[in-house]
């Protein structure tokens, strides 16, 4: 398995706070089958995103555990203005190392009308934008139905696994099962940020979500779609057509 997001370095962001935690994160994740990790740092407000810097911690940490897994660097990108400026001005700065994809996220509080236009800006730019946890967000998950319609613009979107095994709470699973079932989920990741509650592990996502829309499509999830990410493939072996539809609330 390959896992896209994960704030595995320390010190950076809300992510673990000592070498070895994150040593023990990448233990728990090679222990789990994931060969590939994106050390994912967030650049927003609140933290710093320093690539040079952050190149040489992911080489340090590589160091410490030896070849597995495998890790590269990639970026929690905060969609604000700013970053999105910065993010044209400079392509490479903010995606995973060596490819055209960036992991993007929204505030819990605002998602932007324009964002549309923003993901147009990037594509135009060579940057294939990949939705992160949008069953998470707030006001996302009650209106999932955008989701879909960035999907059908050629985003990316990535599900946070744990959503489906009920670890966020029942409204985040229910909107992740709804876009499952949509059609709208390319990658399955951790997000994982420490040692006891957001964990490495990928096996029990893929679980479940083989037991809601099959083996295959739930091993194109955590493998090869993820891998053709780490490895600047496009389009995606699993690429579906969102089925287009208005989200109902239960």
């Amino acid at each position: 398995m390959v896992d896209i997001h994960s704030h595995i370095l320390p010190e950076v962001d809300d992510g673990p706070k000592s070498w070895d935690v994150s040593v023990a994160m990448c233990r728990t994740a090679a222990a789990d089958g994931i060969t590939h990790m994106v050390a994912t740092p967030h650049a927003n407000d609140r933290y710093h995103y320093d690539r040079e810097y952050l190149k040489g911690l992911v080489a340090h940490l590589q160091q410490l555990i030896g070849e597995s897994p495998k890790l590269s660097l990639g970026c929690d990108f905060h969609l604000s203005y700013d970053n999105l400026q910065d993010a044209l001005a400079n392509p490479t700065r903010y995606v995973i190392e060596g490819t055209r994809y960036l992991l993007v996220e929204f505030s819990n509080y605002s998602v932007p009308q324009q964002t549309t236009d923003s993901f147009l800006q990037l594509g135009n730019c060579g940057i294939t934008p990949i939705i992160t946890h949008p069953e998470r967000n707030p006001i996302l998950r009650e209106s999932p139905q955008r989701v879909l319609e960035w999907a059908d613009q050629g985003c990316v979107v990535q599900m946070t696994g744990s959503a489906l095994t009920g670890f966020w709470g029942e409204r985040t699973r229910r909107a992740a099962l709804w876009l499952l079932e949509h059609q709208a989920v390319h990658v399955l990741a951790t997000d994982a940020h420490d040692t006891e509650k957001r964990v490495a592990i990928l096996s029990t996502a893929r679980d479940a979500a083989a037991a809601i829309c099959g083996k295959d499509i739930a091993e194109a999830m955590v493998e090869s779609n993820p891998l053709a990410i780490i490895t600047n493939q496009t389009p995606l072996p699993y690429s579906p057509t969102p089925v287009m539809t208005s989200y109902k609330k239960n």
